[in-house]
């Protein structure tokens, strides 16, 4: 007969007093931040947020004293000032709840239901959040291919954030390491026999992406974070038995799995089907809309009109060619089409300036305007001379531009065409 390792009958005060206040903590931290997985989930979470969105600044002013007022809400960040104020406001409640817990309830014994399903729910959601997190890196959504722009732009001038995504975009087959490794860990952690080696395996790979958030400047620490936490969480039912195995050389007893049912038999079949069904339904989910938004805007996605990288020939102004000089800050130095209405100019002076960019490949015609003032737009006639040569006529505010371009062939980077060797004589590294 297999011996299992128990469950404790009784919890010392500080395990009671460190549940209670971990049980609301990620309960509140998974009502605040949403993985969006669910059908309807965004809309509802849309709906409840917006009094948080009054509360947490008028804490700010009122109890905090902030200088700033908090205008900055749900961003491309997730590391705003704003988050962090959920993060004290969520610590701050938690405490209290816990307190008060703590003195209504010290007749408890122990929490062991409680434990396993907040730990069901735990799993669940950074399961479902690396899942999604891996096929965006399968199908190469999250770090894209080093765009036309990027591969002109001086190492200097990147962010530390941008030099990241540059670096894993570069390599596909980096990518399905990093997003197989996300999915492996998503899966993983989904069934109760593998749960311990997917929170093993998940602290790992989010450790990894932790570091790369933190060493990057990348506004996802807040997230990978506890993220990491959880995967702890997950993994101090079974520390005496990790202890054992890997550091003292002891006999470490199989955990005791067994899942916490219902009474009912039907309310047991119905819970199992629902699980699957999710399972089915985030995986599939996922992978589909991976698919889908790649073929809107990942690497296999269709190139817009005049897509390509051009080196300014000449650079015409109000009839005065003008030589092009590196102190110039007007003369453009070279055209950048990369993305489906938008396009980047290069300046002489290495600064980049971005524009709303839309060719009628029927009129040979392009409206050009700058994203600071949509309401006057410029047009432009281009002439295609040969395959590689471009012609730009057209006013932009008050001057008359003529502008020669011809395409540079982007394979010509080093970066696109070096390749994979398994033989090298020599390191190349420049």
């Amino acid at each position: 007969m297999t011996t299992f390792t128990a469950e404790p009958v009784s919890w010392s005060a500080i395990q009671k007093i460190a549940f209670r206040f971990f049980f609301i903590f990620f309960l509140l931290y998974i009502f605040f931040n949403p993985n969006g997985v669910l059908p309807f989930s965004d809309t509802l979470f849309n709906y409840y947020i917006e009094p948080f969105h009054k509360l947490i600044p008028w804490l700010a002013k009122h109890v905090l004293r902030m200088a700033k007022p908090i205008t900055i809400f749900t961003s491309g960040s997730g590391d705003t000032t704003y988050d962090y104020l959920i993060i004290l406001f969520m610590t701050t409640l938690s405490a209290i709840a816990a307190l008060i817990w703590s003195l209504t309830g010290r007749g408890t014994k122990n929490y062991n239901k409680l434990f396993y399903w907040l730990t069901v729910i735990i799993r669940y959601y950074v399961a479902i959040t690396m899942i999604g997190y891996g096929s965006f890196k399968v199908i190469k959504l999250q770090f894209p291919s080093p765009s036309l722009g990027r591969l002109v732009e001086p190492l200097g001038n990147m962010s530390p954030m941008g030099l990241a995504w540059t670096y894993f975009g570069y390599s596909t087959g980096f990518n399905y390491f990093t997003g197989f490794a996300e999915i492996i860990c998503g899966v993983l952690l989904f069934f109760r026999k593998t749960t311990l080696l997917g929170a093993i395996f998940g602290l790992a790979v989010i450790g990894n992406i932790m570091v790369v958030n933190y060493c990057f400047d990348v506004p996802v620490k807040l997230l990978s974070t506890f993220l990491v936490v959880m995967c702890l969480f997950i993994l101090i039912r079974d520390n005496r038995r990790l202890i054992n195995f890997f550091f003292k050389n002891k006999e470490a007893l199989p955990s005791n799995i067994s899942p916490h049912r219902f009474k009912t038999r039907w309310k047991n079949i119905t819970l199992t089907s629902i699980k699957y069904l999710l399972v089915a339904y985030v995986v599939l989910g996922d992978f589909i809309s991976a698919v889908q938004s790649g073929e809107q805007y990942g690497d296999t996605a269709k190139k817009p009109p005049l897509y390509g990288l051009y080196n300014v020939e000449t650079f015409v102004r109000n009839k005065d060619t003008l030589p092009p000089l590196t102190t110039d800050t007007s003369r453009w130095n070279k055209l950048i089409i990369s993305f489906p209405g938008n396009a980047a100019v290069k300046l002489m002076n290495d600064s980049m300036k971005y524009y709303s960019f839309k060719p009628d490949t029927v009129k040979h015609k392009v409206v050009v305007n700058t994203y600071a003032d949509t309401l006057h737009k410029y047009t432009f006639t281009y002439v295609l001379q040969k395959p590689d040569i471009m012609i730009l006529n057209g006013r932009w505010k008050q001057d008359s531009l003529q502008v020669r371009l011809r395409r540079f062939d982007e394979k010509k980077f080093l970066l696109l065409n070096r390749g994979f060797h398994w033989i090298n004589e020599y390191p190349l590294n420049r």
